[in-house]
């Protein structure tokens, strides 16, 4: 079973099922637009107040809508020894800290305010039940299916209730305002993920497998304009690469949902050992489309490498560089360097023409994993005075350089 239809990456539910012979236990609540579309012939479709026994454990269902219309929360029994609930597990409704966004719909129906109603209408709902009860969150920090949630993966209803915001705002406008407001970036690939899980992800025996492909075949490959990943380290990556390729180091290949065609092919360059590594990765963002791969060796020809600058370096130069920091818009508020300008790495491709191109670049993130997917992204579209800062705004940090951040809360 899952809470509802997910939009970060592709859900396992329909493969763990082929695979085992398990029944589906899937929302049917929200709407004919929010109805899955891969039920069996012994789905169970659900509906707010069923339940189901697994032994002597009882599963009931909760209608959550406002994360998504059809969000389900499940409330568990353990029948064996007691009559009353003894936790729920709240999907994206209830976070340790936070409650689910509203705002991941775009181009589905239904607006982040209905989404918002929802949620505080879920949370009036909650305030009335007991305070022992443990919750168990469908994610935690990192998560963008929130904006602060907190890191340790379950909590207490009555904990919330003392300590999460959203229990502490009893006007419902004051809490739409809330819950809209400052929300991290919407990955460009979550309707995407929405689509296919409500379509029925592909099974992965139906999936071909990439075929390697000649070394003399990548140069023609890239001159189609086709999106061609590197995954080697960033340290091999800067040493020397070809400028039209994107470079997204294996064990991030999730970054590749922010520039993906998914109506277009994708192809890699990885070694061998590791397809299998970084093609799993891609599938659970939704990239099926993989025809093959290149191998290392394959990189010659018109290949450049990528400067880096470190936080001495750059500090000599402030105000003389256009500066960019890539991270997310809630980490360049929190504190940036000096004088930098901001657009998130996964939406440059959409503020080409705001960056100078005459001018020396230098493209920051937190460590150094974004900038380089950002300066790879850049090269593709012809900028060439470009190097990044090694090590990120930590290293700035580390070496005490100044930076601009609000001021400090005065806590009394």
């Amino acid at each position: 079973t899952e809470t509802h239809i997910h939009a970060d990456f592709v859900s396992g539910s329909r493969e763990l099922a082929a695979k085992t012979g398990a029944r589906l236990y899937l929302s049917g609540m929200g709407g004919a637009d929010w109805q899955y579309d891969f039920t069996q012939g012994d789905t169970v479709v659900l509906k707010d107040g069923d339940a189901w026994m697994v032994g002597n454990v009882r599963v009931e269902v909760l209608h959550t809508p406002g994360h998504t219309p059809e969000h389900l929360a499940f409330q568990i029994t353990d029948t064996a020894g007691a009559n009353r609930p003894m936790g729920i597990f709240t999907g994206d409704f209830l976070f340790v800290g936070d409650v689910g966004r509203p705002d991941l719909l775009k181009g589905f129906g239904g607006s982040k305010e209905d989404g918002a109603r929802g949620q505080f209408a879920n949370v009036q709902r909650f305030k009335s039940m007991a305070d022992y009860l443990q919750i168990w969150p469908g994610h935690g920090a990192g998560s963008a299916c929130g904006k602060a949630l907190g890191a340790v993966p379950s909590t207490t209803l009555g904990y919330e209730k003392l300590f999460n915001p959203a229990f502490q705002i009893d006007s419902e406008e004051a809490f739409v305002e809330w819950l809209v407001s400052e929300q991290p970036e919407v990955p460009r690939y979550f309707p995407q993920m929405k689509r296919v899980n409500k379509r029925g992800p592909a099974l992965l025996a139906d999936l071909a497998k990439p075929q390697p492909l000649p070394a003399d075949e990548l140069a023609s490959v890239l001159q189609t304009g086709a999106l061609v990943i590197d995954t080697r380290s960033c340290e091999a990556f800067a040493q020397k690469f070809m400028p039209a390729t994107l470079h997204i180091v294996r064990g991030n290949n999730a970054y590749a949902g922010w520039f993906v065609d998914y109506a277009a092919p994708t192809y890699l360059i990885t070694e061998t050992a590791q397809v299998d590594e970084v093609v799993g990765a891609l599938r659970a963002v939704g990239v099926d489309d993989i025809p093959g791969y290149f191998t290392p060796d394959a990189i010659a020809g018109a290949t450049t490498s990528l400067r880096s600058v470190s936080a001495p370096e750059l500090a000599e130069k402030v105000g003389e560089v256009y500066l960019l920091d890539v991270r997310a818009e809630a980490e360049y508020q929190a504190s940036h360097i000096p004088r930098s300008q901001h657009i998130h790495y996964g939406q440059l491709s959409d503020h080409l023409d705001t960056i100078p191109r005459q001018q020396e670049i230098v493209i920051y993130c937190a460590t150094g994993v974004r900038s380089q997917i950002a300066a790879s992204l850049l090269r593709k579209h012809g900028f060439e005075r470009i190097a990044h800062l090694k090590g990120g705004i930590e290293a700035w940090q580390a070496g005490h350089f100044p930076l601009e951040q609000p001021d400090l809360l005065q806590i009394p």
